[in-house]
C-alpha cells in the first residue's frame, strides 16, 4: 500500500480529481528535463515540467517479489527536448526517470509513483518508445569478478591506479578530416607510436558529441578508427581527448605502463590447453615463472 501525504490522499479520496503525470528525467551527464501530459507547464522542486506534445505513459505491470517491473513512455520527438540525434548517440541510455502523480491545481499535492531507469529506446516514424525498468533490474546485473588471464579493470580507474594525466597516456586532439563511418583523422598525435591508442577511448570536448566517450579499435599515425559509426555526428574542428589503450595483457601492463603490481587479472591460472601440454626438451627448466 502506498503511503500518500495527507493532502494528496484527501484529493484522491475526494472523488473529483485533477491529476496529471509528470516525468523528471536525469541523464548520466547531469542534464535534467521535465515533461508532463498536462497542457500547461508545472514547476516544483526546481524543475519545470513542460507539456510534452503527445508524451503518454503506458500501462505498468505490477509483479511480486524481486521481478523487474517495466513500463513504457511513448512520445513524439521534437527538437527542443528529446531529439532523435541525442537518442542515437546514447545520451539517454541508463537515464533516471521519476514518475510523479500531481494535482495540477496544487502541485504541492503530489506523489512519486515510480523511479526507473531507461532501458531500450525504439525510434520509428518520428515517435520514440522508452522502456522504463524498475530498481529490481539492478538485481539482474552480474556482479563480482571472473577469474581469467586478462585484466578486468579499466585503464586509469581506482583498481588500475594508473594516472593518465601529463604522463604520455593521453593527448588533446582536433578532428582534421572525417573519412566516413568510424575513421577520422586528427591532429595532436604526432609524438606517439602507431597502435599506442588502440583499445583506448576518446572523450569529446566540443561538437555534437560533447561529453560522450567512444572506444578506439585501431590507431595508425594520425588516423584512428572508433568502435562505432560517428561520421554523422562529428565535424572538422571538433575537439577530443585521446586516451592510451590497453589490451588487458600482463605483458602490456608491465612493459607499456610499468603497472604490473596493480594488474587485475590472473595470468598464472592454467588455461584449457594446460591439460594437453607435455614436457619438451626445449622447455626451460630454470624454475622461473611462465609469465614475466
Amino acid at each position: 500500500m502506498r503511503d500518500f501525504s495527507t493532502g494528496f490522499a484527501a484529493h484522491v479520496g475526494s472523488g473529483a480529481t485533477t491529476l496529471c503525470w509528470c516525468w523528471k528525467l536525469v541523464r548520466a551527464d547531469g542534464v535534467t528535463l521535465g515533461f508532463t501530459d498536462h497542457d500547461v507547464a508545472l514547476s516544483f522542486d526546481g524543475v519545470t515540467y513542460t507539456p510534452a506534445h503527445g508524451l503518454d505513459g503506458g500501462e505498468t505491470v505490477a509483479r511480486t517479489g524481486a521481478q523487474t517491473q517495466t513500463a513504457e513512455v511513448l512520445g513524439v520527438l521534437h527538437a527542443d527536448a528529446i531529439t532523435e540525434a541525442d537518442i542515437a548517440m546514447g545520451r539517454y541510455d541508463g537515464a533516471r526517470v521519476e514518475s510523479w502523480r500531481v494535482n495540477w491545481r496544487d502541485v504541492g499535492e503530489r506523489h512519486l509513483m515510480r523511479a526507473d531507469t531507461i532501458g531500450e529506446i525504439v525510434r520509428e516514424d518520428g515517435v520514440f518508445r522508452a522502456e522504463l525498468r524498475s530498481g529490481q533490474y539492478a538485481l539482474n546485473v552480474p556482479k563480482g569478478r571472473v577469474y581469467h588471464h586478462l585484466c578486468d579493470a579499466r585503464l586509469g580507474d581506482g583498481r588500475c591506479g594508473l594516472v593518465l594525466g601529463p604522463t604520455g597516456f593521453k593527448a588533446d586532439a582536433v578532428v582534421t578530416a572525417v573519412e566516413g563511418g568510424a575513421r577520422i583523422t586528427v591532429s595532436g598525435l604526432s609524438g606517439f607510436a602507431d597502435g599506442w591508442f588502440a583499445y583506448g577511448h576518446v572523450s569529446w570536448t566540443s561538437g555534437a558529441r560533447t561529453g560522450i566517450e567512444d572506444g578506439i579499435s585501431v590507431h595508425s599515425g594520425a588516423v584512428i578508427t572508433l568502435d562505432q559509426t560517428v561520421a554523422d555526428s562529428i565535424a572538422v574542428g571538433d575537439a577530443l581527448t585521446v586516451y592510451a589503450g590497453c589490451d588487458k595483457q600482463f605483458s602490456t601492463c608491465k612493459s607499456k605502463f610499468n603497472n604490473a603490481v596493480n594488474f587485475q587479472g590472473f595470468p598464472h591460472i592454467p588455461g584449457n590447453d594446460f591439460l594437453m601440454r607435455y614436457p619438451s626438451e626445449d622447455d626451460p627448466m630454470t624454475g622461473e615463472g611462465f609469465v614475466k
